[in-house]
């Protein structure tokens, strides 16, 4: 397990994705599942970055786990701000017209259409969000 600790701003996604991305290469992970991790990273992190201790800042963790057979990795979200479970968001209805379609929440349901696991827990003062993404 790898663990990254931060300040929960914009300005850190590059740094979480370069962070997670060093470890996918190790593995030897396919450019499809690491486009669809960066984009999830760059959803996920950022909503934390925005929204979880606005007007304030705080940090947040992200930590890499890799499980075997098949090859897959699990990343965890930890932050200590405001408790937001983005599961329960209803997917935005994709059969409406960009214009007609109210703004919010297809970031999470592009996260939620490529990642093959995404689950949330708010326990000891803690949101933690976890994706799962098999390497192949």
């Amino acid at each position: 397990m790898k663990e990254l600790t931060v300040e929960a701003a914009i300005e850190n996604i590059e740094k979480v994705t370069d962070f997670i991305n060093a470890e996918l290469e190790v593995l030897g992970c396919s450019f499809k599942a690491e486009t669809q991790i960066d984009v999830a990273i760059d959803e996920l992190f950022g909503n934390i970055a925005r929204y979880a201790y606005n007007p304030e800042t705080g940090k947040a963790t992200v930590r890499l786990e890799v499980e075997e057979n098949p090859l897959s990795v699990i990343i965890t979200f930890i932050d200590n701000g405001r408790p937001f479970n983005p599961l329960r968001q209803a997917d935005p209805d994709i059969t409406l017209s960009a214009e007609e379609r109210e703004i919010g929440g297809l970031g999470i349901f592009l996260v939620k259409k490529t990642m093959d696991l995404i689950e949330y827990d708010y326990r000891d003062g803690q949101n933690i969000l976890k994706i799962k993404k098999s390497m192949r």
